[in-house]
């Protein structure tokens, strides 16, 4: 192993580069031995880190390219998953087409008072100041796959519990400012050549009890990056607890790049939320962290009945309707790895579930890939949330959320029940008609409605409504020449 025992109170070592120093080069894209063989991956070209946009609304890669956040929620990856199954994980959710997997080191309950599944604790110490070069180096070993794969690490250094005793089982080993920024620099340098990366800071906290600690861990770690307190090297969030947003605390902070929510797990009125930071002051993107996870008890209250695929759909598209950049989606079964045959893989809520194998193909997962599909089909930067170009908007379980472009060359409106979208078709486009289409989430399916006359007010009636029966009307403006919703990326998105 080439990392060394560290005390978080030490000066903390360059990570040794002899696998990847190019005298300075730049490195040579990865090239399998046999590019037939469906086992070898070619590393992805290079588009550099995650970064805002100068608007301050959406993310992107460094090199312009549009990045839709579909992340998968991953928190036990790194404590609960050996490197082969890690490979096998992230391999089947890349291939399936998210671009994000969240997940934390340092994990809830894990790598203090519990060992990962290899048996190593993150401490080598019982006063919690010299790390573990074994348990670290499976963490690099993961980012590296993930970064093999074109995925994104949106990496909690560690759970919240680390922070601070709120419920009474935690175990706080990074309670003082002292010990959170040398933990941060530790785990910055570790981590700097790494590009696949977004920060979330957090980990499930309230910023009420943790803010001046998680400033000093943000510090460390750009000072572990890049050798300063300099927070252009690194993309960096943070991860709150339900029904709250990382913009109560932080939303100033220069070292905050986007507000992260968490709207936990419930079946509400999520869009007023996004709303919200998305007309905060300073502008910067949103999205939600944490929605409600498939098969999980709603409201955590099984009188409340246990989640399904549409809960999983009405929150990414009333989410990304009002604003967010991208969505975040989860399961109980693959969150905390579950498998019913593994001991050290107990479920960690008392909650029906399938094991995370057998939740890799659950519908929901797969519905959230036609949204993103939905979404990279009309250009990206220009899209706008605008509630004003429906006339009946409805609430509740009723609601119907609508985005358009600012050019006016496209709309997208989600009717959660089937409701009928009355909706003034006078806001799309030049000319005196407009191309209208409907999308199923359910399935990722368009249908042409026809190319229709334009009017103030224009009723379209989806072919079924009620519970489950959720539909996206999207509204073209004839002259843009987009092709079928949810099929090819736009060429303003390439």
């Amino acid at each position: 192993m080439f990392l060394m025992a560290v005390s978080v109170f030490l000066a903390f070592p360059s990570c040794n580069k002899a696998a990847t120093d190019t005298g300075g080069q730049d490195e040579p894209a990865m090239t399998p031995e046999d590019p037939d063989d469906p086992g070898t991956v070619q590393r992805p070209e290079h588009r550099g880190r995650i970064v805002v946009t100068e608007d301050g609304r959406f993310v992107m890669y460094e090199n312009g390219e549009p990045f839709f956040w579909l992340a998968d929620t991953a928190w036990l990856l790194i404590d609960r998953m050996t490197v082969e199954e890690a490979r096998e994980y992230l391999e089947k959710r890349a291939d399936q087409g998210f671009t994000v997997i969240m997940f934390s080191c340092l994990g809830d309950d894990y790598a203090v008072k519990n060992a990962n599944y290899a048996g190593e604790k993150a401490f080598l110490d019982e006063d919690y100041t010299i790390f573990n070069p074994e348990y670290f180096e499976h963490v690099r070993e993961v980012i590296d796959i993930a970064d093999e794969l074109g995925l994104i690490a949106g990496f909690l250094p560690n759970w919240g519990d680390k922070l601070y005793r709120q419920y009474g089982y935690e175990t706080p080993v990074l309670h003082t400012k002292e010990r959170a920024e040398n933990y941060g620099k530790y785990i910055g340098n570790l981590l700097k050549d790494k590009e696949n990366i977004v920060w979330i800071l957090g980990g499930d906290k309230s910023g009420d009890y943790t803010a001046e600690l998680v400033r000093a861990q943000a510090r460390g770690i750009a000072i572990g990056i890049s050798g300063s307190e300099d927070y252009s090297e690194c993309t960096m969030t943070y991860h709150p607890s339900g029904y709250q947003t990382s913009s109560t605390w932080f939303g100033s902070d220069s070292w905050l790049d986007f507000n992260m929510q968490q709207n936990g797990h419930g079946y509400d009125n999520v869009w007023e939320r996004i709303e919200r930071d998305y007309m905060r002051v300073p502008v910067k993107p949103v999205v939600d962290g944490e929605p409600t996870y498939d098969e999980h008890w709603l409201n955590f209250n099984p009188e409340d009945g246990i989640s399904s695929d549409i809960h999983c759909r009405r929150y990414l598209y009333h989410d990304v309707f009002s604003g967010a950049f991208g969505h975040t989606y989860g399961t109980t079964g693959i969150w905390s790895f579950y498998d019913p045959d593994i001991p050290f893989k107990y479920a960690k809520e008392d909650v029906p579930a399938h094991s995370w194998r057998e939740s890799l193909d659950l519908p929901s997962g797969r519905q959230m890939i036609y949204g993103k599909n939905l979404m990279m089909s009309r250009p990206y930067f220009t899209r706008i949330p605008d509630n004003s170009i429906v006339l009946d908007n409805y609430d509740g379980h009723e609601r119907i959320t609508a985005t358009r472009d600012r050019n006016n060359t496209y709309a997208m409106v989600y009717t959660e029940q089937g409701r009928p979208i009355r909706i003034n078709t006078l806001a799309i486009g030049g000319g005196n008609t407009v191309n209208a289409w409907w999308f199923n989430p359910r399935d990722g399916k368009a249908e042409f409605i026809g190319e229709v006359e334009k009017a103030p007010s224009h009723v379209f009636t989806p072919e079924s409504n009620g519970m489950g029966n959720d539909w996206i009307l999207v509204i073209d403006d004839p002259a843009s020449g987009y092709g079928e919703p949810g099929g090819e990326i736009c060429k303003e998105n390439k």
